[in-house]
């Protein structure tokens, strides 16, 4: 494969974050989804909950950023 320089390479790049934070989104999403069926107490939740959205924020932020 050839490779890419300037704009190419930067569409590129752009096109791989963002199929991957769509990717992040949905496994996200199905987790979110299998806690809520678990029958676990408000406690649990909140507590796993919270460390899930940190977890999110902490693999999706960095790639939306623009350098």
């Amino acid at each position: 494969m050839a490779r890419k320089y300037g704009a190419d390479q930067r569409s590129a790049i752009k096109a791989i974050k963002a199929t991957l934070i769509e990717q992040l989104e949905v496994i996200y999403l199905q987790t979110f989804e299998k806690l809520n069926e678990q029958g676990l107490g408000a406690g649990a939740i909140t507590n796993l909950t919270q460390v899930l959205l940190l977890s999110r924020d902490g693999a999706i932020s960095p790639l939306k950023e623009e350098k």
